[in-house]
């Protein structure tokens, strides 16, 4: 009749996936939440912070890749996109440079997703250097968020998740050019 051995050997495999789900989530979040003190850590211009911080997240990055993602877990994919945000913000804090996606380790679409958030952080950098008179520096921030937005619109993108978030490019340049149009306009007093 019913093969009962074949019913534990699937409650067996579905533990084994369950266990590996939870791995995945679990060091995901982990990489999340230290994106978030990379990143503010770099707004603040705390570098060692950040730095530190960069250290922990190269190892939970490390642990990520080894494990065997089920099918239907997507948290692994925003834990590599905050990844590629925070790193690239630092980097760009620290060395006026964006990582390359081979260095980051990192798919194109989690490069790409990445970079489109970090075009936020990068507005926030400006007005930040703009409150504290540092109008070039807002310039710079200004001049790469336009590069970005210029490669992107070469990609072509259809409609989705990445699409979305590229569009955001746009609205994160509008407001970097209103800034630098208000301080041209008023002065750099």
């Amino acid at each position: 009749m019913l093969n009962k051995s074949e019913f534990k050997k699937i409650r067996n495999e579905m533990h084994k996936l369950d266990v590996e789900r939870e791995k995945v989530i679990q060091t995901s979040r982990e990489i999340i939440s230290i994106s978030k003190q990379i990143i503010y850590a770099s707004q603040r211009n705390d570098l060692k912070t950040a730095s530190s911080a960069i250290k922990k997240i190269n190892d939970k990055i490390k642990k990520l890749r080894s494990i065997k993602v089920p099918a239907d877990t997507n948290i692994n994919s925003v834990a590599f996109q905050e990844y590629v945000e925070a790193i690239s913000f630092y980097e760009f804090v620290r060395n006026k440079k964006i990582p390359t996606r081979k260095s980051l380790g990192v798919s194109a679409d989690h490069y790409l997703s990445g970079l489109c958030d970090l075009t936020g952080e990068l507005v926030r950098k400006a007005i930040y250097d703009v409150i504290h008179k540092k109008f070039e520096e807002a310039e710079k921030i200004k001049e790469l968020v336009h590069d970005i937005y210029g490669e992107f619109l070469k990609l072509h993108l259809r409609n989705g998740e990445l699409r979305k978030k590229a569009d955001s490019i746009k609205w994160n340049l509008k407001k970097l050019e209103e800034v630098m149009y208000d301080v041209s306009v008023k002065g750099r007093r």
